[in-house]
């Protein structure tokens, strides 16, 4: 197959990615990086105001000055999530100076970003490097797109910068307070969002940074999450974004009898399996699942006596309780999930802001994930050999991002708590439409029919001898599963062209994604 090679994982995926070339996957821990970090360009104080003062009029003013034009890269984040205006209205900006086969390199979209298709769909926006939800999936997935899409997670993404695979010219950051110099923060002001560590690497790397604010105080913002040093521009806006949706629907307490005694049994293993004891730590996801984990877990906490010395966030109501409860010493926080964490970062000393390079970079001296004992985790899909997907649905559409999904795998313990099947489709498959994470690193799946342990992890098989909990080969709960739903789900109808790849942690290729045939009527 032409640009196409198989790699350690049994998927051919392409070595060509518009137009560079990529390394394909070579097993976890296989592929060892060469060469020294990626450096931007030099500048000099004498070129920027003696007084501090980078403000500028607007967008269109910002993006003149940095130089912008035909095909550089472009970078925000997504700390607003589904309430973010800016990286529209920056696109929207570039449109109107008339530049096209823009890069945009977002560390996350969502639904809000659906007007972003009008500018891939005019030539302003070639492709985009980031994850893919809802409305941009779908025309993603029906190879629209020009460029091939990459999708990365949080750590491989501040890899891929650091390690300059991925050069930005423009890093445009959404700063809920700032100061004319530059320095922001994100966890205070009327659009506080809390930490603004997806924009670290952006900060750090790129060629040309501008912040973007709704709350300009005087020199200094402190406390300053990106510094001033990094940035050249500063523009002030109406609105950044709508604080209130960082609390999507993916961050709202499960209310499934279904899921929440799958919530229950996740918390149980941890409970019976030892890994709950005094000062150890957990990482939950912000899915209504994990979200309910967290509840029976401090419950069971409270009625042992322990104490976990630190929980890695997202952070949410839920976690910031066991915090301000004495549960736990410490929130090592990646991503604020709703205004009560946004509320804890700035009133307790003990929920600390992280960013990608201390909690998930690949290509570091060490980071938290492999620290943390147990984390939970969800998935579209889970073979039998335990491989999981979390981008595509069965049906092929790409329709999520990776996040810091695949980073939390190396955590002493993965366990993915997910139902056994999602509107009459099997969840559990003989092999999953897009390989995400390997079966290697994924210790437990939990089911409502069932807990499945890989039988790798043999220690917490022994563990839970004689335990009441429903421990099943993965293999049995899968045929019960398709005898409830009438057998396999179907195979996804694809086509050849391949729309996007998925990188691994350590920036090799791990699969790609082809275009869909058809896209139900119903979505």
């Amino acid at each position: 197959m032409k640009n196409l090679k198989e790699n350690a994982a049994g998927r051919w995926v392409p070595v060509e990615i518009n137009g560079a070339q990529h390394v394909p996957f070579q097993g976890v821990g296989k592929f060892k990086p060469t060469g020294r970090r990626y450096g931007p360009p030099l500048t000099r104080c004498a070129d920027y105001p003696a007084d501090g003062n980078k403000v500028v009029a607007d967008f269109k003013t910002a993006l003149k000055k940095t130089g912008l034009r035909d095909g550089m890269t472009i970078s925000t984040h997504h700390h607003f999530r589904n309430g973010d205006f800016v990286a529209n209205a920056i696109f929207d900006a570039a449109a109107e100076l008339g530049v096209k086969d823009l890069r945009w390199f977002p560390s996350a979209s969502f639904p809000c970003h659906a007007p972003i298709i009008e500018h891939l769909k005019s030539g302003v926006v070639h492709h985009i490097e980031g994850s893919m939800n809802g409305p941009l999936g779908d025309y993603c997935s029906t190879g629209k797109m020009r460029g091939m899409a990459v999708l990365r997670s949080h750590g491989g993404r501040y890899q891929a910068v650091q390690d300059g695979e991925v050069h930005i010219d423009i890093a445009v950051i959404a700063a809920p307070t700032a100061d004319p110099f530059g320095n922001a923060t994100g966890d205070r002001g009327p659009s506080a969002c809390g930490l603004l560590g997806f924009a670290l690497a952006d900060s750090q790397y790129a060629d040309r940074v501008i912040v973007a604010t709704d709350n300009l105080i005087p020199f200094p913002c402190i406390p300053w999450q990106i510094h001033g040093n990094y940035v050249d521009y500063v523009v002030v806006v109406d609105s950044i974004g709508e604080p209130s949706k960082i609390v999507s629907g993916t961050t709202e307490i499960t209310r499934s009898p279904d899921r929440l005694l799958i919530a229950e049994y996740a918390a149980r293993f941890v409970a019976e399996t030892g890994i709950m004891s005094d000062g150890f730590s957990f990482q939950a996801g912000a899915g209504g699942t994990s979200l309910s984990f967290s509840i029976f877990l401090s419950e069971m906490m409270r009625e042992h006596n322990i104490k976990a010395r630190f929980a890695r966030g997202g952070s949410n109501q839920y976690l910031v309780n066991m915090l301000e409860e004495g549960l736990v010493e410490y929130i090592l926080d990646g991503q604020t999930f709703d205004l009560e964490g946004v509320r804890s970062m700035r009133e307790n000393s003990n929920h600390v802001n992280t960013s990608p390079f201390t909690s998930y970079n690949y290509h570091g001296k060490g980071n938290f994930a492999s620290m943390v004992d147990v984390v939970v985790l969800g998935a579209t899909e889970v073979d039998v050999q335990f491989n999981a997907n979390v981008v595509t649905h069965s049906d092929g559409r790409l329709l999520h991002g990776i996040g810091g999904w695949q980073n939390c795998l190396f955590s002493k313990c993965t366990m993915l708590p997910i139902p056994s099947f999602r509107n009459r489709i099997p969840v559990l498959v003989d092999h999953v439409t897009t390989l995400c994470g390997p079966g290697e690193l994924i210790d437990v799946i939990v089911t409502e029919r069932g807990i499945a342990i890989n039988p790798q992890r043999q220690d917490l098989l022994s563990k839970l001898r004689g335990s009441s909990l429903p421990i099943r080969p993965i293999e049995d709960i899968k045929s019960e599963v398709e005898d409830i739903c009438g057998g396999k789900s179907a195979a996804p109808e694809l086509g050849e062209k391949i729309i996007a790849a998925i990188k691994w942690v350590d920036g090799t290729v791990i699969d790609c994604v082809r275009q869909t045939e058809t896209i139900p009527s119903s979505q």
